[in-house]
């Protein structure tokens, strides 16, 4: 028995000296790291750019909700062939803009940019606009007619760029890798005029969605475009992959940039719809289209009988998700799809599941995304896809709990808002730590308040105190204690 006592002694010290050794090396690990610069910008834990270490929690990606379809491409100008749609919220109005082809050569005189309109981003109509005839008539939706090849992958953005121009409010560029992407401007959204006759941009290949945005962190514009990575800028050899360029003017761009993806493997990756998220837009969300070529899953008789085309059914396509915080870097801390095909065999087709370009807001709670569904056949459309504000991934920590430790960081603001969700059983509490990570008086673990509920928008206190302005501009740390809950952003105010 003594001999039993002795062992299970030496265990117990073994631990307790492995246990204090890594709690005096914790606060020497921290000393001499960079300090973020938080400021008052939100951030989301889409990838590690926050935290420092994680105990018993993990980043989780979650699943956009189906909500059905919102808008059929049925128009004899539309047709199964529609595709690379942009959606943009201009205050209360919501405009999709998305190619109309019945098919044929990429960049062909019959494709034509057509227009959608709605006041809260879930019912849409087709507005008569009257501005070029098509099949002998007016009455249509079309916004860019007879100016091929622009039509085919025409992508506009409404222009945050405080010295832009009025009449230049709206941009976009369309092109195909012999003409180089053609710029057109426009006041509303709706009459588009040519910017110049020479194109913009020529070092590309082009054959996608090729998408452009003013950057508020990175104060230009830029450019991401259809390259692919064994062929340099020019070439369709290897992987379809992502180019970026930049741009003070929005006519003259840099020498472009191969995108690079940290030691993830390269895929297909068709589409990359890469723009600011609205709520953080220092943070670029790409939710593109990544492609399967040859992964056939219909037969020829399926297809068939589903009236598919011919030649886009022996490939399938589902939705990813990556990110970038600018520069010629994604992080595709997630390789696991997005958004995956539908039950039934429609959307497992060639160039299906596509994201349109841009996530916007559709509730006081909700973002939508879309995506082009039943592509090459009659019943093309788009869905609606939901989710929570900042929910496209979250710290989630299961019920025996779990432990973050942040970079150290500076901020300003005077308050620490959060986005989180709880069980009844789940709770979270915040300790803010000097930059050694020794707790500070008045904000220490034992100070917090225990948050429980489910809140986009939610103020932590200690002790009742919400007042964090003596801490600004000073390195701190933040550790949080998670127990069954989901944490999706944080932001200082």
């Amino acid at each position: 028995m003594t001999e039993i006592k002795s062992k299970k002694y030496n265990i117990m010290m073994r631990i307790l000296i492995i246990h204090l050794i890594a709690c005096l090396l914790i606060p020497f690990s921290l000393v001499g790291q960079t300090s973020l610069e938080l400021n008052n910008k939100r951030e989301l834990f889409v990838d590690d750019y926050f935290i420092d270490k994680l105990y018993g929690i993990e980043i989780k990606m979650h699943t956009p909700i189906d909500e059905g379809a919102v808008l059929y491409f049925d128009k004899p100008w539309e047709g199964p062939f529609c595709g690379y749609v942009t959606i943009i919220k201009d205050n209360n109005t919501y405009r999709a803009y998305y190619r109309g082809s019945q098919g044929g050569r990429d960049g062909n005189n019959n494709e034509v940019t057509c227009y959608a309109e709605s006041k809260d981003g879930i019912k849409w109509y087709k507005p008569n606009l009257g501005i070029h005839t098509i099949q002998g008539s007016k009455d249509n939706n079309v916004v860019l007619a007879n100016v091929a090849p622009v039509p085919h992958n025409f992508s506009p953005f409404l222009d945050k760029n405080p010295k832009a121009r009025p009449d230049q409010k709206y941009k976009g560029l369309g092109g195909v890798d012999k003409t180089g992407l053609l710029a057109y401007v426009s006041e509303d959204g709706i009459h588009w005029k040519e910017l110049q006759k020479e194109a913009v941009f020529k070092k590309g290949v082009f054959d996608s969605q090729n998408v452009v945005f003013w950057s508020e962190s990175e104060k230009c514009y830029v450019c991401y475009f259809r390259i692919w990575s064994d062929g340099g800028f020019t070439s369709y050899k290897g992987f379809r992959s992502v180019g970026r360029s930049i741009s003070n003017d929005f006519i003259n761009w840099s020498e472009p940039q191969a995108m690079t993806f940290g030691d993830a493997p390269m895929e297909h990756l068709y589409t990359q719809q890469t723009s600011p998220y609205f709520r953080a837009p220092h943070i670029y969300v790409a939710i593109g289209g990544r492609f399967m070529p040859g992964r056939q899953v219909l037969t020829e008789e399926q297809a068939k009988k589903l009236n598919v085309n011919p030649g886009y059914f022996k490939d399938c396509s589902d939705a990813f998700f990556m990110t970038s915080r600018g520069g010629n870097v994604y992080d595709r801390t997630f390789m696991e799809a997005f958004i995956r095909p539908g039950i039934g065999l429609d959307n497992w087709v060639s160039r299906s599941n596509y994201p349109a370009l841009n996530v916007v807001q559709t509730s006081p709670t909700e973002m939508s995304i879309y995506v082009n569904q039943d592509y090459a056949q009659p019943t093309a459309h788009l869905h609606r896809y939901s989710l929570r504000l900042d929910g496209f991934t979250s710290l989630s920590a299961p019920y025996k709990g779990g432990e973050l430790l942040s970079k150290a960081f500076t901020f300003s603001g005077k308050e620490l808002e959060i986005n989180y969700s709880t069980s009844a059983a789940g709770e979270l509490k915040f300790e803010i730590q000097d930059e050694e990570g020794k707790p500070i008086p008045g904000y220490t673990m034992e100070d917090s308040d225990t948050i429980i509920g489910n809140e986009i928008s939610r103020i932590v206190t200690w002790k009742g105190n919400k007042n964090v302005e003596s801490l600004a501009s000073k390195t701190v740390r933040l550790r949080i204690l998670m127990k069954d809950a989901d944490l999706y952003s944080l932001k200082f105010n």
